[in-house]
């Protein structure tokens, strides 16, 4: 069979047509597939830095049940803040 040169044109701006298709598709998923790796990366470091936040917030939590208790508030200040009731002595070790 031969085909005519209108044919030829014709089935040449075809080819280009779904070669620039194709390549627009493969770049657009390309980026898509970039953006969802540094999504899943930023997941990762952001779940790990709520953990540590969590742990904080039980730490500090533990501490403020604690500082609530006067014997307990004493002895910190006392070691802490290096304060002391009259006659007491504070030796101070590094």
């Amino acid at each position: 069979m031969k085909t005519s040169r209108k044919e030829k044109k014709r089935l040449l701006i075809i080819t280009v047509a779904i070669v620039t298709l194709l390549v627009v598709l493969v770049g657009s998923v390309y980026k898509d597939w970039q953006q969802i790796l540094k999504n899943r990366q930023l997941e990762v470091e952001l779940t790990s830095k709520y953990n540590t936040l969590l742990d904080n917030e039980e730490k500090l939590n533990a501490e403020i049940t604690k500082l609530q208790d006067d014997e307990y508030l004493a002895r910190y200040a006392k070691e802490k803040y290096m304060l002391s009731r009259e006659g007491d002595t504070i030796i101070k070790m590094d």
